[in-house]
């Protein structure tokens, strides 16, 4: 059973470490975002590759499979994660956890206001079909089920790992976040709403963006602690 206990951040090298993990995060993934970000706007080979996947999926959707990918889509939508994040909020307000609520109040609704905005940016059709699957008005890049299931799950097994001891423990959390976020990205392509490059350009932006915060947390508190 996971304990949820309220853990002030001190400096040190585990502190440290994980730091350096963050940064490398911000730089790697905001680097892949904005380098697929210039294929979009610029109509490079990327584009025709989305152009032929999606095609593909759609050629070979089934009845079983896209009520399946439904339900997953519909879970994560905007209201849903809300939800989910507001659990998550309430649960370590409870356990006066302020470190770890403030990571996932700037995190995840900071996250999903950015995807709005690069939406806003970019103004990416979706993909277009004679018989769609779903139909939807909106932009299409980047990918906000994608940016959704990165922030929340993403924080949820930060705080989760926060809590774990052992490598295999926090691998296994890696590992079933990544799973969930694929089937999330994978269910709206499938869907015929967006492009491979919306979802990971989606995930890479969500990553950056939690990396950031995960630092600027960490900032503050190592001036705390030295105060």
């Amino acid at each position: 059973m996971i304990v949820m206990q309220a853990r002030d951040p001190k400096p040190g090298r585990g502190q440290n470490i994980r730091l350096a993990f963050d940064i490398a995060a911000l730089l790697v993934a905001g680097g892949l975002f904005l380098a697929i970000a210039e294929d979009v706007a610029g109509g490079d080979p990327l584009v025709i590759l989305d152009a032929r996947i999606a095609t593909w999926l759609h050629a070979h959707a089934s009845p079983g499979l896209t009520k399946f990918f439904l339900l997953v889509t519909y879970v994560h939508g905007l209201v849903p994660i809300g939800i989910f994040t507001l659990v998550l909020a309430g649960a370590l307000a409870w356990q006066r956890d302020w470190y770890w609520l403030l990571r996932v109040g700037l995190v995840v609704p900071g996250g999903i206001v950015l995807n709005s905005l690069l939406k806003q940016a970019y103004q990416r059709a979706r993909p277009s079909f004679d018989d769609p699957l779903l139909s939807l008005t909106t932009f299409s890049f980047p990918s906000g089920h994608t940016a959704g299931a990165v922030l929340f799950y993403g924080m949820l097994a930060a705080v989760v790992m926060s809590r774990l001891d052992g490598r295999g423990a926090r691998a296994a959390c890696i590992l079933l976040v990544v799973l969930l976020v694929a089937l999330v990205g994978f269910s709206r392509m499938y869907l015929g709403v967006h492009y491979l490059s919306d979802v990971v350009a989606a995930a890479c932006a969500s990553l950056a963006w939690m990396a950031f915060c995960l630092v600027a947390v960490h900032a503050l508190s190592l001036r705390r602690a030295v105060r």
